[in-house]
C-alpha cells in the first residue's frame, strides 16, 4: 500500500509540472485568445484565493496575509527589506499574531525578526558576504545578553518557565541582537537613509492610528478592534483606556499599541528622530511630509496623557535645541506656556500636578510598587530573581520602572552593564554629533540621542523597554541603537 501511495506521488510531481509549464505557455502564447483565457483563469483562481481567505479569517486577514507573503518576498530580496518590515510591524501591528498555532501562537513581528536572521546569516554561509562589522560596545552588548541569558537559567530554581516565559524571553535576546544585525546590514548612505525614512513614516503610521481611534466614536473604534480580532489583538469595549480607570474620565490614545504609555514611548522614540529633519537644510523627506508626521506623533503624544512620556518628550527635545537647533528652545518655551495657559488642557494639567504631588491613584501604587522593588532588590541584589518567578512568596516581578525591572530580573549587575552600554553610546553620539557636519548624518545623530536620552529618562517611570509583554519596543531600542553607530561609523569614514 505504502509502495501504491509513493507511485502515485512520483507521478502526480511530472504531472503537476507539466500543467503548470502549459498553462505558463498559454500566458505568454502568441495567439492573443488564448492568453486572454489564460489570464482570465489565472485572475479567476487568484480571485477565488483571496475570497476563500477572506470568508474564512476576514479582511483584516486577508490583508495581513497578503502584506506578510509581500514581506517575505522581499526580506528574501535583502535583509534591509526585512529590518524595513520589523520597524513597520512595531510600529503598526506590533501585537498581531497568525490566525493559527504551532505549539504555539507566533507573531508577525517573531515572523519578521527570524526571516530577517535567515537571510541575514545566509548571505555569510554563501559566501555572498564576507565582512563582518564590529562596534565600540559591541563587547558589552554581548556581555549584557550573556548577563540576561545566566539570570535567566538561574531563575528557573524559583520557577518553571512555561512555553510562553520561553519564548517571550528569546524574543527578548533576539531582539537586543537586532543590534548587531543593523551594524552588517547598514554600510551605506542609501541604506541609513531607507531605514531612517522607515522609521519616520511607521511612527507616523502609529499616530495616525492614535488620533483617528480616539478621535472617532468608541463604537467604530472598537468595531476596528473587535476586527483585528482575528489577529490576536484585545476587542470590546473593555480595550479603551481611561485615566485612573475610570470611563467617565479622560479617554487616552491607545492606536494600535493598546497601552498609551507603550504608544508614548514609541512616539517619543519616532518623533524626537523627526523632529531635527524639521530644521536641517536637506531632510531626508520633503519638509512638509516631516512637518505632517512630526504633527502625528506630537498629538498623539499628548493624546495618550502618558506624563512620564510628555516629560520625556520635553527632555528629549531641549537636548536636540541645545545642542544643534536653538530657536527649538524658543519653540518649547512657549509650547510649554500654552499649554500651561490654554483653556482645553486644563484638565491635562491638573492630572499631570496631581502626579507630581503624588495624590492620585496610579502615582500612589507606583510608590508602593518602587518600595516592593526595593525590597526584592535588596534580597536579591547581584544576579536578582530572573524572569520567570520569585523565590518568596511576599515577593514579585513587575514596577514601573525601568531600571528597578531590570534589577529584579538581572540583578544589579545586569542594571550596571546596561548603563555602561547606554552611557558609552550617548557618549560616541554625542561625540561625532559635534564632529560632522554632514547633512545627512548630523540630524540623524542628533535625533537618535534627543531620542535616547528622552526614552531612557522616560523610563524611570515605566518599564516598557525591558518588559516581556512587549518585545517590539526592544526591538526598536536596539534597532535605533544599532543604526546609531553605524550612523557613527559612516561619519568617521566620511572624514
Amino acid at each position: 500500500m505504502a509502495g501504491n501511495d509513493a507511485s502515485r506521488a512520483s507521478r502526480l510531481h511530472p504531472m503537476l509540472q507539466s500543467a503548470y509549464l502549459r498553462f505558463q505557455s498559454q500566458l505568454v502564447h502568441p495567439e492573443p485568445q488564448r492568453q486572454r483565457r489564460a489570464i482570465l483563469a489565472l485572475l479567476l483562481l487568484c480571485g477565488l484565493g483571496v475570497g476563500l481567505v477572506v470568508a474564512l479569517g476576514g479582511p483584516f486577514v486577508a490583508i495581513a496575509l497578503f502584506l506578510a507573503a509581500l514581506g517575505g518576498w522581499l526580506v528574501v530580496r535583502s535583509p534591509l527589506w526585512g529590518l524595513i518590515g520589523i520597524v513597520a510591524i512595531s510600529t503598526v501591528l506590533p501585537f498581531a499574531t497568525l490566525p493559527f498555532k504551532i505549539g504555539f501562537t507566533p507573531t508577525f513581528l517573531d515572523i519578521a525578526i527570524f526571516a530577517t536572521f535567515v537571510v541575514w546569516a545566509w548571505r555569510y554561509v554563501t559566501g555572498e558576504e564576507t565582512r563582518l562589522e564590529s562596534s565600540a560596545i559591541g563587547v558589552v552588548v554581548a556581555l549584557f545578553l550573556a548577563i540576561a541569558v545566566v539570570t535567566f537559567v538561574i531563575g528557573i530554581q524559583n520557577s518553571q518557565p512555561s512555553m510562553n516565559n520561553l519564548r517571550q524571553f528569546m524574543e527578548m535576546v533576539v531582539s537586543v541582537t537586532l543590534f548587531f544585525v543593523v551594524i552588517n546590514i547598514v554600510r551605506d548612505r542609501r541604506t541609513l537613509t531607507l531605514l531612517a525614512q522607515a522609521l519616520m513614516i511607521g511612527g507616523a503610521a502609529a499616530g495616525f492610528f492614535g488620533v483617528a481611534f480616539y478621535l472617532l466614536p468608541q463604537a467604530i473604534t472598537v468595531s476596528v478592534l473587535d476586527g483585528l480580532g482575528r489577529l490576536g489583538y484585545p476587542g470590546g469595549y473593555g480595550a479603551l483606556r481611561f485615566v485612573n480607570d475610570d470611563p467617565a474620565g479622560l479617554m487616552r490614545a491607545i492606536g494600535t499599541s493598546i497601552d498609551p504609555n507603550v504608544l508614548g514611548g514609541l512616539t517619543i522614540l519616532v518623533g524626537l528622530f523627526t523632529l531635527p529633519q524639521l530644521f536641517t537644510p536637506r531632510p531626508i523627506l520633503p519638509r512638509r511630509w516631516v512637518a505632517l508626521i512630526l504633527a502625528l506623533d506630537v498629538a498623539c503624544l499628548y493624546l495618550t496623557i502618558s506624563r512620564g512620556s510628555m516629560l520625556g518628550f520635553a527632555l528629549g527635545a531641549c537636548v536636540i535645541g541645545a545642542l544643534r537647533y536653538r530657536k527649538l528652545l524658543v519653540i518649547a518655551l512657549v509650547a510649554g506656556i500654552l499649554l500651561f495657559l490654554l483653556p482645553f488642557t486644563q484638565t491635562y494639567i491638573q492630572h499631570l500636578l496631581a502626579g507630581f504631588a503624588g495624590q492620585d491613584r496610579a502615582t500612589q501604587m507606583r510608590f508602593g510598587e518602587y518600595r516592593d522593588a526595593l525590597t526584592l532588590i535588596s534580597r536579591y541584589p547581584y544576579f536578582g530573581v530572573g524572569f520567570t518567578g520569585t523565590p518568596e512568596i511576599g515577593l514579585y516581578i513587575g514596577v514601573s520602572s525601568l531600571y528597578l525591572l531590570m534589577a529584579e530580573e538581572m540583578g544589579l549587575i545586569g542594571l550596571v552593564i546596561f548603563l555602561v552600554v547606554m552611557a558609552l553610546f550617548l557618549l560616541l553620539l554625542l561625540q561625532n554629533e559635534r564632529r560632522t557636519s554632514d547633512p545627512l548624518f548630523t540630524p540623524i545623530l542628533t535625533g537618535i540621542l534627543g531620542s535616547m536620552i528622552g526614552l531612557l529618562a522616560a523610563g524611570l517611570l515605566d518599564h516598557y523597554l525591558f518588559n516581556l509583554t512587549y518585545p517590539h519596543m526592544t526591538a526598536l531600542l536596539w534597532v535605533f541603537v544599532g543604526l546609531g553607530m553605524a550612523t557613527v561609523r559612516l561619519s568617521r569614514e566620511q572624514v
